[in-house]
């Protein structure tokens, strides 16, 4: 499985004012914060984790095209509403992850699960490409 990222999250920032930064906050061009995510393969397929703190259920939005694996949520970092931030290192208003997908893997049976701002995907392989063995007779 091959990770696609967005280059502008990627790259190390300066933190800017508050002010600048909140006005990106609603376009859709807004940086995107990269959640972390371990992938774990066996021989039945594999099974994606993210950490995706404060997201909800209802609030996860995660999409198939193709080959192309796309998990998306608001980030909300809890601050309370009365406050007004003088400075402001994290700009993104939510997280977005891309995956380039194996066509071994068969999209139409994935599972998912949220737990604790966790999610926990299973991505099983297609019947064909999971391993078998060969029995051999003698003769």
């Amino acid at each position: 499985m091959q990770t696609q990222s967005n280059s502008n999250a990627m790259q190390a920032q300066q933190p800017q004012p508050v002010q600048q930064a909140q006005q990106g906050a609603n376009s859709r061009t807004a940086p995107a914060l990269l959640p972390p995510v371990d992938i774990f393969e066996d021989a039945g397929g594999i099974t994606l984790v993210a950490d995706l703190p404060g997201v909800e259920r209802d609030d996860l939005a995660i999409g198939v095209d193709g080959r192309s694996l796309t998990i998306e949520a608001p980030l909300k970092l809890g601050e309370a509403g009365s406050l007004t931030p003088v400075y402001a290192e994290v700009r993104a208003n939510h997280f977005r992850r891309s995956f380039e997908l194996s066509s071994d893997l068969d999209t139409a049976k994935i599972d998912a699960g949220l737990r604790d701002g966790v999610l926990t995907m299973r991505i099983p392989k297609h019947e064909q490409a999971k391993p078998r063995r060969i029995d051999v007779r003698v003769e």
